[in-house]
């Protein structure tokens, strides 16, 4: 069975214009980029509800430069507050030589209360690309996630490509 990461990788665009940050990967197995996850389908609504729809969402995110990756790169949803947040504290370090790599134009972080590990990594990155955050679209807050992204998307930077 091929890893969270593994799969990961294979949505990495040449150019990141977009970093979107999440906690981690589900302990559920649910991956953002293997399809159906309440992540996805509040993304893609968000997505074309701004730019029109597509045959193929992940494609179209892909095609924009967009990409999630995440601050833990093992799951934490599971664990105890404490625990959960300890390990996000570690994981600064990582996503900032992460964020040194992807060099993106931007970064939106996909759940509140990660937005200061996040901050952190980009600036010890050396970062200067705006920085935004968004509520998670689970437990009620779905409202609050596309009003986020419908405040910020059009700031967002994105490869637009002429199709025709």
């Amino acid at each position: 069975m091929e890893t969270v990461e593994a799969i990961r990788k294979r949505f990495l665009p040449e150019r990141i214009t977009t970093l979107f940050v999440g906690e981690s990967a589900p302990h559920s197995g649910d991956f953002f980029y293997c399809g159906n996850t309440a992540m996805q389908s509040h993304m893609k609504r968000a997505v074309e509800l701004a730019f029109g729809k597509s045959d193929d969402f992940l494609k179209s995110f892909h095609g924009y430069g967009w990409y999630l990756d995440d601050l833990v790169l093992e799951p934490v949803n599971h664990l105890p507050k404490a625990e959960r947040l300890a390990k996000c504290l570690d994981a600064q370090k990582s996503l900032a030589d992460r964020i040194m790599v992807y060099q993106p134009e931007a970064i939106v972080s996909g759940l509140k209360s990660i937005e200061l590990f996040v901050n952190a990594a980009a600036i010890i990155a050396g970062s200067n690309a705006p920085r935004y955050s968004l509520s998670f679209p689970g437990m009620g807050q779905q409202r609050r996630f596309h009003a986020g992204m419908a405040a910020i998307i059009q700031k967002l930077p994105r490869i637009v490509t002429d199709l025709a």
